[in-house]
C-alpha cells in the first residue's frame, strides 16, 4: 500500500549538518554556505567498495 499525502498535509523537514565541529540547520546558512552545501557529495559505502575493487583489479 502506497501512502500519498496532499501538499497541505505535508510539513517541512528541517535539515541539519555538521559545520566546523557543531551542528547547524541548513536554513540558517548564508548564500555562500548554502551553495557550498549544495555542491557536497554524500558518501556511499557501496560506491566506495566498487571503486576499491576496480583499483584492485587494475593493480593485478
Amino acid at each position: 500500500m502506497e501512502i500519498e499525502l496532499k501538499d497541505e498535509e505535508r510539513q517541512p523537514c528541517e535539515v541539519w549538518t555538521r559545520v566546523m565541529g557543531y551542528f547547524r540547520p541548513v536554513s540558517n546558512f548564508n548564500i555562500g554556505k548554502k551553495a557550498e552545501y549544495n555542491e557536497r557529495k554524500c558518501f556511499s559505502e557501496k560506491i566506495a567498495m566498487e571503486r576499491v575493487e576496480e583499483l584492485n583489479i587494475a593493480a593485478e
